[in-house]
């Protein structure tokens, strides 16, 4: 056993790692929340978007709910852990945070390296959803709603409707229209006409721009959150050490 005097040495020690732990822990814990709230949010909110892919499902806002949730567990363990003083407990979350940052790290490298395939499957959805504009699903609506709100039109910009069956028979829909007081059906029918009251910007184009432009920040906060990780397990790993080498209980 440490003699009393070197067992209040390492006291202060302790105290500074809890509290530098617990504030760890309670950022991250914030996180867990955010991503929580995102993925209720994205399933609120974005039906219609979804509804873009048809037949194919997506799992992402339960993905968004199912990762906040254990975060934030997690994160409360990780509270509970510090103020507890278990060594068992600090080594159990610093093997949780080793994961997180192993998991941020494939997936931030595998959007990077695969982003043309995700390209090209995002293009050949909504092209998919274009070409079927005129059907009775909610593929409507969604297309409708995409365009009104980032003020775009069509894939690559107001023309691609122009091979559509919906096109032949009513022109580009109105959702693409910048003022609906200047649209008739007579300059929705005619490219050229249209070419004024329409969004000249494609809704493929415009978010694939925006991605490659802020391509490099959304890379570095990326792997900023993913090392941030590493900041717990190193504060946990040592408080842990601390505890069990000098025999220090929580009174």
């Amino acid at each position: 056993m440490s003699p009393p005097s070197r067992r209040l040495q390492t006291k202060p020690v302790i105290t500074c790692l809890k509290t530098f732990l617990i504030s760890y822990s309670l950022i991250f814990w914030f996180t867990g929340v955010i991503l929580l709230a995102v993925g209720v949010w994205g399933k609120v909110s974005l039906e219609s978007y979804l509804l873009l892919t048809s037949d194919v499902s997506t799992n992402a806002p339960y993905v968004l709910i199912g990762t906040g949730a254990v975060i934030v567990i997690f994160g409360l363990f990780g509270c509970f852990a510090t103020c507890r003083g278990s060594p068992w407990m600090l080594k159990l979350y610093a093997m949780f945070l080793i994961l997180v940052f192993l998991a941020e790290l494939v997936a931030g490298i595998s959007g990077f390296v695969f982003r043309h395939e995700i390209k090209a499957v995002l293009s050949d959805v909504y092209q998919n959803a274009e070409v079927n504009y005129n059907t009775t699903d909610g593929r409507n609506q969604a297309v409708d709603s995409m365009q009104r709100s980032l003020k775009c039109c069509g894939v690559y910009n107001y023309t691609s409707w122009g091979q559509t069956e919906y096109f032949k028979q009513y022109g580009i829909p109105k959702s693409c229209c910048m003022s609906l007081t200047n649209c008739t059906a007579e300059n929705l029918k005619d490219l050229n006409l249209a070419r004024t009251v329409v969004y000249q910007q494609g809704c493929f184009s415009l978010v694939t721009m925006v991605m490659e432009s802020n391509l490099g920040i959304i890379a570095g906060i990326s792997f900023g959150i993913a090392f941030f990780q590493l900041i717990g397990v190193f504060l946990a790993c040592c408080l842990s050490r601390y505890i069990t080498n000098n025999q220090y209980e929580m009174v």
